[in-house]
Formats: structure tokens, sequence, C-alpha cells
């Protein structure tokens, strides 16, 4: 079974970009605002990943990624940010929000895959052995 991506963006163009390059290799859920992810999620559903942008047109500008970053239910999901904010205001919100990594727009399809890939993998791994001993 694929793994399962949510992808909140307003961008229409971004969204189908998102579902092109994902798509193959993933089971991939666009959805154009804040409101529809977290209606999306309250239907329990739990994805692999969420790849956030942090401007959305029905919240404040990184509203969605505190409301993860704070939930008891979906802290633990990884998060991927889009970002059209400033590189200083995405570093600090990202280091805030606990976001593991981040894209300034526009941004390279093909780096924003195999960050995703390296990312649902590792996350793969930690479910299964949580606790690591060095």
């Amino acid at each position: 079974m694929k793994k399962q991506i949510l992808a909140v963006d307003d961008s229409k163009a971004i969204r189908f970009l998102l579902q092109t390059v994902l798509g193959k290799a993933y089971n991939v859920i666009t959805v154009p605002d804040g409101c529809s992810a977290m209606y999306w999620l309250s239907k329990r559903n739990f994805p692999d990943l969420i790849i956030a942008d942090p401007q959305l047109p029905d919240m404040e500008n990184w509203e969605l990624v505190q409301q993860l970053s704070s939930s008891g239910i979906y802290n633990s999901i990884p998060v991927v940010a889009l970002s059209g904010l400033s590189k200083e205001e995405t570093d600090a919100k990202c280091l805030e929000y606990g976001v593991l990594k981040y894209f300034m727009k526009p941004f390279n399809p093909v780096d924003l895959v195999s960050s995703i890939n390296e990312l649902i993998e590792n996350s793969a791994i930690d479910k299964h052995y949580p606790m690591k001993a060095y």
C-alpha cells in the first residue's frame, strides 16, 4: 500500500505539480486551504507526511503549521513547508514549530521529491525502532 501525503496549498498549479511528481510513489491528497486540511484530518486520516504552504487564504500565516505542531494527535507527522515568505521568517518559524524541511518558492521538484522520500523512509524506520541505542 502506498504511503499517504497531504498537500495543502492555495495554488492550483502547485497542487497539480505535487500530485504529478509524487503521485507515482505516493497517494497524494491535495486541498486548497487550512479548513479543508483540518476537515480531512478530522475524518481519522493520518498521512505519513504533510506538505503545507504557511500562507493559506483562510488562516493567519503559519496557523495550520502551528496547529499541527501543538496537536497531540498530529504533531508526530513530519511537515514540509513550501514557503513564499522571507527566508529569515521561514527559518525561525520552522525551528519554532518543528518543521523538518522547507523549500522556498519557487522550488526544485527533484529536490523536494528526494527530501520527501528521505523523510518518509526515516519516519518509517523511527516508527519501527523508536529507541536508538548508540
